[in-house]
C-alpha cells in the first residue's frame, strides 16, 4: 500500500543544540535504511520549511504508523498521511 505523507518537523526552541544534531543524524540513518529496503521509496524537502513530503510504500496502515512512530523526530513532527493508488492513466508499471 502506497501513502503520501506531509512531515512537518517543530523541534523545541530550548532543545540543546547537540541533542537536535543526534537526533537529526539519526533520524538520517533510519530514512536511508528504510530507503534501501523500499519502505521509504520518495523524500522531498518542501522549500522554505523545516518539512518533507514522502511516499511510503508498506503492508498496511498499521505497518506505516509503527513505521513512523520509530522516527526519532517521530515527537516533533505534525504528519499528515494521504492513501494512494495507481491512476489508471498512469504509464508507469511501479507506481502501485
Amino acid at each position: 500500500m502506497l501513502f503520501h505523507v506531509k512531515m512537518t518537523v517543530k523541534l523545541p526552541h530550548d532543545m540543546p543544540a547537540e541533542r537536535a544534531a543526534q537526533l537529526k543524524a539519526d533520524e538520517k540513518e533510519l530514512a536511508q535504511r528504510l530507503m534501501r529496503e523500499g519502505t521509504w521509496r520518495h523524500l522531498w524537502r518542501i522549500a522554505g520549511q523545516y518539512a518533507n513530503y514522502s511516499v511510503f510504500d508498506v503492508q498496511s496502515v498499521e505497518a506505516l504508523h509503527d513505521t513512523l512512530m520509530q522516527l526519532p523526530l517521530f515527537p516533533y513532527m505534525d504528519i499528515e498521511v494521504t492513501g494512494l493508488c495507481r491512476h489508471p492513466s498512469s504509464i508507469h508499471a511501479d507506481d502501485c
